[in-house]
């Protein structure tokens, strides 16, 4: 008989030559709800949504200063990632960081150690057009969504190099979807996208060569395929071309939580 089934069968710890066991006291071991747990106030977040996926050994790339470079991502989750890179950057420096098909996220050094990286994601869903097109879908949203707010260029700051470690135009808006596949449905926060696919944020690793369907809301939808998957983040590969313009029919969320004042960033490509 095995540790588990000793352990865990039908007689359970009470026959255990190893281990005494104590009366239960109000809970019994085969109902989880039979326990009482006190909290002072509710739970406000599911902490599941930050779990780490460790990565050892996975292979990636990141591009600094338009050097594209190859590391080894770590782990990864929804706010970050850890990498082991040839090059020790600056603290706050801007870095892409490339995870696969449809998958490249801006992202800042937010601390070094040991040969390690640990980057933020950029809060933004990156928009990978024209500079025209993105315009034109960035006007859209703004008169269709955000009426009432003011919208500013940032304060220019003197910066080393600052435009060299500079991606694409920053902008303040996040969109979200639902995905929708065989093992059920889930939120997926849009990272980036493009015409013809998107990185995606959920909840749980999702499978390679899944083919859900992404719902974008008053956007409209798209049937797509999982072509790469790292930890919580997926690159999504759109079965037919999608029109970024339909966009500015979903309204997205404001990376500053809702100011009125509201700054957008430009960055050269």
């Amino acid at each position: 008989m095995n540790i588990r089934e000793k352990v865990f069968g039908q007689n359970g710890l009470a026959e255990s030559p190893l281990v005494s066991v104590k009366n239960p006291k109000g809970a019994r071991a085969d109902e989880l709800l039979s326990i009482p747990v006190v909290r002072e106030i509710g739970r406000s977040a599911d902490s599941r949504l930050e779990d780490r996926f460790p990565l050892i050994a996975e292979m990636t790339r990141v591009s600094r200063g338009g050097e594209a470079h190859a590391v080894q991502l770590v782990n990864v989750c929804g706010g970050g990632a850890m990498i082991a890179a040839p090059f020790e950057p600056l603290l706050w420096e801007r870095l892409q960081l490339h995870l696969g098909d449809h998958g490249t996220i801006d992202c800042s050094v937010i601390w070094i150690r040991n040969g390690r990286i640990g980057v933020e994601f950029a809060r933004e869903t990156r928009l990978d057009c024209d500079e025209d097109a993105e315009g034109a879908l960035l006007r859209e949203v703004i008169v269709r969504h955000f009426p009432e707010a003011r919208f500013e260029a940032p304060k220019h700051v003197d910066e080393p190099d600052s435009d060299e470690h500079r991606g694409n135009a920053r902008h303040p808006f996040t969109w979200s979807s639902v995905l929708h596949c065989e093992y059920g449905s889930m939120p997926a926060r849009l990272r980036n996208i493009s015409s013809h696919g998107a990185m995606i944020e959920t909840s749980v690793e999702l499978a390679v060569g899944a083919e859900p369907y992404l719902d974008l809301g008053e956007a409209g939808s798209v049937f797509g395929k999982i072509v790469w998957s790292a930890g919580d983040h997926s690159g999504l590969r759109f079965e037919k071309p999608f029109d970024l313009a339909q966009l500015a029919h979903a309204r997205p969320q404001l990376t500053n939580g809702g100011d009125n004042i509201v700054q957008f960033g430009s960055r050269k490509r």
